[in-house]
């Protein structure tokens, strides 16, 4: 046997450590067995860092690869997220995203009991591609409004957001979304007071780099990938949008 008494937290006053060399079992699956059991007992809670690597190695008596590998199985299981640069935490909870008719971000986040908040990656005035012209039934290199949004619940990245809207309908919604109003607000201020999903189509891939660091993801975790159409109450399109969510920490859902 081979023992340590520094705990995964780092607590010096935890219970040994213990991997049997000769018990027929992988050292890496001994190692998956006593994290798994230190979730499932509450010492490690959701969202808790687990200690670096090195830490690891020391506690259970191996090397770095065979850390690696067990945290590699407990990602691909779910039980363990890693964040590029921050490290690997335990996981939380899957977010259900609840595709219905009207579908905003805060109350979606606040369904689940958490704070919504967000960051602004790109504001700007552009012309629209042929993508973008069709879901907006606008000639292509039309002007629009385009407007790409980080969002978080409780300071967890979960969300990478596209929305694009014709700038001839709403000429005073560049000046609104500058000012930090949320986009039902600027579009309020524009005399849009509601709008609905006409339609949503759903994909997956890879992310990219860019994508990978935002949403503090491995390039290996595909995403989940939404494109929508949002209209008025007379069918008129509104917003062209492309959501981008880590599988790892959402799955979609659709109401009636």
């Amino acid at each position: 046997m081979v023992t340590d008494r520094s705990n995964i937290a780092g607590d010096p006053a935890a219970a040994a450590s213990k991997v049997a060399r000769e018990a027929g079992v992988a050292l890496w699956r001994q190692i998956v067995a006593a994290l798994e059991d230190e979730i499932a007992s509450g010492k490690l809670t959701p969202g808790a860092r687990l200690p670096t690597e090195a830490q690891l190695a020391e506690r259970f008596a191996v090397n770095r690869h065979t850390v690696r590998r067990a945290l590699e199985e407990m990602q691909r299981s779910g039980l363990v997220r890693v964040e590029q640069g921050r490290g690997s935490f335990v996981a939380e909870d899957v977010l259900d995203y609840a595709v219905a008719a009207r579908t905003r971000f805060s109350e979606w986040i606040r369904r689940h009991n958490k704070e919504p908040s967000g960051q602004t990656i790109d504001l700007c005035e552009t012309q629209a591609d042929a993508v973008i012209a069709a879901g907006l039934g606008l000639a292509p290199n039309a002007p629009i409004v385009r407007l790409e949004r980080l969002g978080f619940a409780d300071g967890r990245p979960v969300g990478i957001s596209t929305h694009c809207f014709s700038q001839a309908r709403f000429p005073l919604l560049f000046k609104g979304l500058q000012t930090g109003l949320g986009i039902s607000e600027a579009l309020a201020q524009c005399g849009l007071t509601d709008y609905r999903r006409l339609v949503t189509r759903v994909s997956a891939r890879l992310p990219s780099q860019q994508e990978a660091s935002l949403l503090r993801l491995p390039r290996n975790r595909p995403l989940l990938v939404t494109e929508n159409i949002n209209v008025d109450a007379q069918g008129a399109p509104v917003e062209y949008g492309i959501g981008r969510y880590p599988t790892p920490r959402v799955q979609i859902v659709f109401e009636p």
